[in-house]
């Protein structure tokens, strides 16, 4: 999953870990600060104390959960976002996909991870979202997909399918991976490609679609799948 190893900067990677159950805020706080490239700044037990703490210590990087008291991490996201827009959120969801990810997505967070995923997928994930990418939790993406799926396109979205339409068969290929929440280095590896190869099929994608990012690269292939 790594796309990124090197602290931001030639620093240490800042992060807040935002949870409101106390062990796991905990062992997140542990998992993140065993790597010397990470520094957890800050822990937060509910979206207002995120927004709280982020103020306070300006992270490069926080992990929100979604469901918790005083403030959700949808609409703590949506804060932080807004008023630090260096600072990038992940959210940390269950298997069973909350349903609230699409919402958080939406309100600006960098992507999502499950909370179960390995130490190392975690740790990369901070790494990746710092240096200004996004990543996505390739185990649940197709779910989210499924569940999110419209009947029709609006009119907004027939120009992003029509461009779709336009997609050379190679990056058409990379797009359905991208949407499937595989990293570059994983899209290299399926297609016998240098990761090299793939960043730039993914920026002429993105160019041609109009999209900014990865992440809504991934909404917009949820939306009209149906109709590709």
């Amino acid at each position: 999953m790594s796309e990124i190893l090197a602290p931001v900067d030639g620093r240490a990677v800042r992060v807040v870990v935002c949870d409101d159950e106390a062990l796991l805020r905990e062992a997140l706080s542990r998992l993140v600060d065993v790597a010397t490239d990470l520094d957890v700044v800050g822990v937060a037990g509910n979206g207002a104390e995120a927004v709280d703490v982020v103020a306070r210590h300006s992270p490069d990087v926080v992990l929100m959960d979604i469901r918790m008291p005083v403030l959700d991490g949808i609409e703590a996201t949506r804060r932080i976002v807004r008023a630090h827009p260096r600072t990038r959120v992940l959210i940390l969801t269950t298997y069973d996909l909350d349903s609230y990810v699409y919402a958080a997505l939406q309100a600006g967070a960098s992507g999502f991870l499950l909370k179960d995923a390995p130490s190392e997928r975690l740790r990369d994930g901070i790494r990746i979202v710092a240096a200004g990418n996004s990543v996505l939790a390739p185990e649940a993406t197709t779910r989210m997909i499924e569940a999110l799926r419209p009947d029709l396109p609006d009119d907004t979205d027939r120009v992003v399918l029509d461009a779709i339409r336009r997609l050379t068969d190679r990056e058409r290929e990379v797009f359905d991976l991208v949407a499937a929440g595989l990293s570059n280095q994983e899209i290299a590896d399926r297609l016998t490609l240098s990761r090299y190869t793939v960043k730039v099929h993914v920026s002429n994608l993105l160019a041609k679609l109009g999209l900014a990012d990865r992440i809504q690269a991934v909404l917009a292939h949820s939306r009209l799948r149906n109709h590709l």
